[in-house]
Formats: structure tokens, C-alpha cells, sequence
């Protein structure tokens, strides 16, 4: 099993909302115990185990929207059937504070699924989408995601980052679709 978590490289974009999936995997990493270091490719990678089941925890070092050479690179090496990776992102058609679990599907306008898609040549990968959107969304996408989280979101995205590896733990356990019933 494989669970990649996108975010952008890099200091200035750790506390942004297009980081949530790499504070997933840290927070899976610290909650297991494990060490991400270099992989065989554009990726950071830990080798671990969760209730009786291994599982590779990686962040790639690439760009967001070139996610899907680092993904590629980890199946690869790795030799991870697609039915065994599961990627965990943000999403601005999710409101703050609702996440979903799905199995394959359309990238839904997220570059970094879109170029995974393209890269893996197939969309039934399993992914946790975790919200960032809102009402107002600005026409800038771009700067919005790459902004950080503000006042009252703070302590919403600090409990759905916990949620969010609640639920990677659930699916390891107990299945996709348990855990869709728990946590969408």
C-alpha cells in the first residue's frame, strides 16, 4: 500500500492550502513512527507498517502540477498496483472542514491529480480530498491555494488534518467503503 500526499516543495508553501496532503503524511509519520528520506526518485518516502499492513508514506519533490512523475517514479520502483495507492489532496470544491473519500474518478480541476491521472494513465486510484474552498472563492484559484490559512480556519484544518489521518488509518483497517461511511 501507498499513500502519497501532495503539497509543493519547500519552506514558503508549507503552511498553504495546497499542502495539506504532505501534513497528512507528516502527521501519519509521526503517529507511526517513521522517517521520511530520499527515495529512488523525486519523491521522500518512509517504509512503514500500520496494523499488520506495510505502507510506503511519501511526499514528492516536485511541483504540484508535476506530481505525477513522482508517483510514477514511487509505483514504479516500488511496484505498487494502482488498487494499492491511495493520494491524499486538497480541494477547493470542498468547503473548509469537509473532506471525501472516493475511488477514481476525474481530477475535479486539481493539477496534481490531473497530471497523477496522466502520468498513471488511469484515474481508478483511491484518493481523500480534504476542503479548502469556500463561498467566495476568488477567481485567482491560483493565489488562493497558495495562500495560508487564516483566523478561525486555522483550528478547522488542525482537526481535519487529524481527521484526514484518522481516515487513512480506517481505510488501511477497515476498507474504502466503511470508511467513506465514517468520514464523507
Amino acid at each position: 500500500m501507498a499513500i502519497v500526499g501532495l503539497g509543493n516543495p519547500g519552506r514558503e508553501y508549507a503552511a498553504t492550502r495546497h499542502n495539506l496532503g504532505f501534513r497528512v503524511i507528516d502527521l501519519l509519520c509521526e503517529r507511526w513512527g517513521a522517517s521520511l528520506s530520499g527515495g529512488k526518485g523525486e519523491y521522500f518516502v518512509a517504509v512503514s507498517q500500520f496494523a499488520e499492513t506495510p505502507v510506503l508514506l511519501a511526499k514528492p519533490t516536485t511541483w504540484m502540477n508535476q506530481s505525477g512523475f513522482a508517483v510514477q517514479g514511487l509505483v514504479s520502483w516500488y511496484r505498487v498496483e494502482v488498487e494499492e495507492l491511495l493520494v491524499v489532496s486538497d480541494d477547493v470544491n470542498l468547503p473548509v472542514g469537509k473532506m471525501r473519500f472516493r475511488q477514481g474518478g476525474s481530477s475535479g480541476g486539481h493539477r496534481g491529480l490531473e497530471h497523477i491521472i496522466y502520468q498513471l494513465g488511469i484515474d481508478e486510484f483511491a484518493r481523500l480530498r480534504i476542503g479548502v474552498g469556500g463561498e467566495n472563492m476568488p477567481e485567482d484559484l491560483r493565489g488562493y491555494v497558495l495562500s495560508p490559512f487564516r483566523g478561525e480556519e486555522l483550528s478547522i484544518i488542525e482537526e481535519m488534518v487529524e481527521r484526514a489521518a484518522d481516515a487513512v488509518e480506517s481505510y488501511l483497517t477497515s476498507g474504502l467503503e466503511e470508511t467513506m461511511n465514517l468520514f464523507n
